[in-house]
């Protein structure tokens, strides 16, 4: 089997949101194999050949004035049209730590991802109002099934 590489881009602003995103990198690097990495950074340090090297993207970012981070945003920005025609179909999936709704940072997400032609291979993950230890738990879950999902070859 090649290697598959799962890109994990997550937006960090807090102590708690990094825990999310070190939840997801380490339950999916408990998963690699010799065919699967697992590359952790944030949306400044990703960039577009990042994406062009992965198999499957974890996205994560905070809920900000009903949006997604700048942070977040910004990856887009750098990484939309070096990617368009060359990603098409990639299985991503999506985690909002939202401290209201979460819907409008879905939203605009999706619409880029959308735009770029990736396929949702799970429901967004939406880690609403106050804080919760249950959060890192759920973020471990879906790190997992992302990662036993793309070493499986079932996306």
């Amino acid at each position: 089997m090649s290697q598959r590489r799962l890109l994990i881009v997550a937006h960090v602003p807090s102590p708690n949101t990094l825990r999310l995103k070190q939840a997801v990198a380490a339950a999916a690097e408990t998963c690699e194999t010799e065919s699967l990495e697992v590359r952790a950074l944030t949306p400044f340090e990703a960039g577009p050949d990042d994406v062009l090297a992965a198999q499957a993207v974890i996205l994560g970012t905070t809920e900000n004035l009903g949006y997604m981070s700048g942070a977040l945003k910004d990856f887009f920005d750098r990484s939309y049209y070096p990617c368009l025609d060359k990603t098409q179909g990639l299985p991503y999936c999506l985690y909002i730590r939202a401290g209201h709704d979460g819907t409008g940072t879905r939203r605009a997400v999706e619409s880029i991802t959308t735009g770029l032609r990736w396929r949702a291979v799970q429901e967004p993950l939406v880690l609403r109002g106050e804080w919760q230890e249950r959060f890192v738990e759920d973020c471990r879950e879906l790190g997992a099934a992302m990662a036993y999902g793309l070493d499986a070859g079932i996306f």
